[in-house]
């Protein structure tokens, strides 16, 4: 990643020269000045098709072991928790120039080579995803299967879902899941909109047409237990997972100012919340306790949910191709940091000596990241490297061949999502936001002094244009008046900078009055709150990721 410049102390007309570039390249922080063309309209659509997908199928199930009331509030929550660690992000990218934030050039200001653990973190998610697509398809084709007169046929294997995943593996994943463009799954995303809206429509129908003579127990207060709760929440965090393209959408959108961000973050995390509920309550009142974490596997042969099961299907055939490349590339991108590491390791005092002597040029002039301005990047903002064929096929095929062996043998919806939930979903939407922002917004940091810095030229900037007056050597005096004149032009000198300074506390003094002022960005609250917040945000994940492994795997999971 390239564009990234340290920040040291530099002499002063170096950095004037550069003031006025820095604050508009970097921040972009006024209306208008995006990196990119993308609508907040588009940019919101965008974040909800990457919110909403297998979650959606199995947030009825969690709902069941917390009650009616405790769902609905923890639904909320952890819709609350995600939008503060995309809010986080979009705070993250004024540091860095407008149109190339980024996980890795993030990490670059704060913790180089930390990017290995959020390509680990999108590794596992999207490894885990791949499988709980693939169980799903084992779930599904044999029922649609039936629907469509398999049992008259006596062939047996068409009920058994081993078949469904080795068929579908070696006909379309193995297929789709070498070709390095994905050019051809362009209109992925308007089969997952139509299944997901399909979907949300067919639960609902359901719930007000079948009858709840067999339907099991249904809990608007109580709930089952610490342990089934634990299990189930890892669930709700996975469904809002949507961290990994933040960034694309800082860096996409036409007007990034902190109002228009929030704006998106908001409603997609809105919508989310509220489909999410709304299949929770259908689908729980539905079925009762009697739920099972596929809650489309559980509906009765009829053509609307047949329709339904086919479009699910489509929708996970086209997603894990679509797994599978970030997957690769993450993988690649953390073989190759590893690689870097114990490479730096093995040079020992020989090779910090010689960084040293190499960056000991202008503060300032030294490029942070490695490269020409030319680099190209990946949609996670890495360094793009080309991965060599042998490479390439060697990561493809570990990653699908392990996805396929893992669908085998687990068919639990519920286990695979929690697993994936306590792990990659809450390391990229919980730990990985606040613990960079806690570093970044340090105010001994030199990238948040020189942020600060580019908040008090902009906001001052007018005061100090105005503060110019005219021509004071208007006239052509003689010999005679110099002395005078230059006297008199002194003492305006000195009434203007009086007047000025004057200007600039009173414009201070305004501004920090002005500043409790609620305001709808939030840019009103300090941000010693927001630091004191992340940090607490990052304890809260950590906290998450270990109390939901250790149940999940000591105290049992989804069965």
């Amino acid at each position: 990643m390239t564009g990234y410049w340290t920040f040291a102390d530099a002499t002063a007309s170096s950095r004037s020269a550069s003031g006025d570039m820095t604050a508009q390249q970097r921040r972009g922080r006024s209306p208008k000045l995006g990196g990119g063309h993308a609508s907040i309209i588009s940019s919101d659509i965008n974040l909800i098709n990457t919110i909403i997908g297998a979650g959606t199928l199995a947030m009825p199930f969690a709902m069941s072991h917390f009650g009616v009331a405790l769902g609905v509030v923890l639904i909320l929550w952890c819709g609350l928790t995600s939008a503060f660690g995309l809010y986080l992000q979009s705070r993250c990218a004024r540091y860095m120039e407008t149109g190339k934030a980024s996980f890795f050039a993030l990490s670059q200001l704060t913790y180089p080579g930390f990017g290995i653990v959020f390509d680990l973190a999108i590794a596992v998610k999207c490894f885990g995803v791949s499988i709980s697509y693939l169980i799903i398809i084992g779930d599904l084709m044999p029922a649609i299967a039936k629907a469509l007169g398999s049992e008259g046929t006596g062939w047996v294997f068409l009920d058994d879902r081993r078949f469904w995943i080795t068929l579908f593996f070696l006909v379309f994943i193995i297929p789709s899941s070498f070709p390095k463009k994905l050019e051809s799954l362009k209109y992925a995303s308007m089969i997952a909109l139509f299944s997901i809206g399909y979907l949300i429509l067919l639960v609902a129908y359901h719930c007000a047409v079948d009858s709840r003579d067999e339907r099991g127990d249904v809990n608007l207060i109580t709930w089952d237990g610490p342990v089934a709760a634990l299990s189930s929440l890892p669930l709700m965090i996975f469904g809002y997972t949507c961290h990994q393209n933040m960034f694309s959408i800082v860096n996409e959108i036409k007007d990034n100012s902190p109002k228009s961000l929030l704006t998106v973050i908001a409603s997609s995390i809105g919508s989310a919340a509220a489909i999410y509920i709304l299949v929770a309550l259908t689908g729980y009142f539905t079925f009762g306790s009697n739920i099972q974490p596929n809650i489309i596997a559980m509906y009765p042969a009829s053509l609307a949910s047949t329709i339904g099961k086919a479009a699910i299907v489509a929708l996970v055939l086209f997603g894990i191709p679509l797994q599978i490349h970030p997957c690769r590339n993450s993988i690649d991108a953390a073989l190759r940091a590893s690689k870097e590491f114990f490479s730096r390791r093995g040079r020992g005092n020989s090779g910090r000596a010689s960084a040293s002597s190499s960056s000991s040029g202008l503060p300032g002039n030294q490029p942070l990241l490695a490269g020409n301005t030319l680099t190209k990047l990946d949609s996670h903002g890495n360094p793009e490297v080309a991965m060599s064929d042998c490479r390439f096929a060697i990561i493809t095929s570990g990653i699908i061949i392990l996805s396929y062996l893992t669908a085998l043998n687990v068919s639990s919806l519920g286990d695979v999502l929690a697993y994936v939930g306590a792990t990659g979903s809450t390391t990229i939407s919980f730990i990985l936001p606040g613990w960079l922002y806690y570093k970044i917004s340090d105010p001994k940091e030199v990238h948040h002094q020189r942020l600060t810095k580019e908040d008090d030229d902009a906001d001052y900037s007018d005061s100090g244009s105005s503060s110019v007056g005219g021509d004071p050597e208007a006239g052509a005096p003689g010999p005679s008046r110099a002395a005078g004149l230059e006297a008199s032009v002194g003492s305006l000198h000195s009434i203007t900078g009086m007047v000025s300074s004057v200007t600039s506390r009173f414009r201070a003094l305004q501004a920090k009055r002005n500043k409790g002022a609620f305001r709808w960005d939030l840019e009103h609250i300090e941000a010693v709150f927001w630091r004191r917040a992340a940090l607490g945000l990052t304890i809260y994940g950590l906290v998450v990721m270990v109390v939901c492994l250790v149940t999940i795997r000591f105290f049992g999971g989804h069965h």
